[in-house]
């Protein structure tokens, strides 16, 4: 081999190297973009079904049964010293969730779009007991209207009791026994 077919090859070589590591970039940035795009509710669809531990922005800590997820809220299994309760937690009072897998599910419900209203609306129709848990303290009854963005709460056990209107923004966690 003479000294150019040397060069030439070494020359070849460095290229292959450098469209090697540009497309290793492009498949890293690629992979990057796709991984922006995904959302935790698509994280969180994925692992239906599975026990999970959520924790709240006031730094409560769930676990149970992950049941359903919307693009607004979540209903957790749980159990407490009562026995079995649910919790309807809305996305936006959720700090960190585990364990989640690497992999997303997209929405193939047409009640995955169903809003906090309109579950509030479902326990509000079923007349459930419900606690209701704030940043500010909790609230227990049964839900007597649901609004675009709050709730009225009537206290169950007195007569005659005034509603505590409560902002959706502020819910924590809607818990049923």
């Amino acid at each position: 081999m003479t000294r150019w077919d040397e060069l030439f090859c070494d020359l070849e070589g460095q290229a292959a190297s450098l469209d090697s590591l540009r497309q290793a970039g492009e498949v890293a940035e690629v992979t990057r973009a796709e991984q922006a795009a995904i959302s935790l509710v698509e994280r969180l669809r994925e692992v239906v079904g599975a026990a999970i531990k959520v924790e709240l922005r006031d730094g409560e800590m769930l676990s149970g049964q992950l049941r359903r997820v919307a693009e607004q809220w979540l209903l957790l299994d749980g159990n407490s010293l009562r026995g079995h309760v649910e919790h309807l937690i809305p996305l936006p009072a959720v700090s960190a969730v585990s364990p989640l897998t690497r992999r997303a599910h997209p929405s193939v419900r047409v009640t995955d779009s169903l809003g906090l209203g309109s579950a509030l609306r479902g326990l509000q129709r079923d007349r459930a007991a419900v606690v209701l848990s704030t940043s500010g303290g909790q609230v227990s009854g049964r839900l007597s209207r649901v609004g675009k963005d709050h709730v009225d709460v009537t206290p169950g056990d007195i007569p005659g009791a005034e509603p505590q209107t409560v902002r959706f923004a502020a819910l924590l966690r809607v818990s049923q026994p």
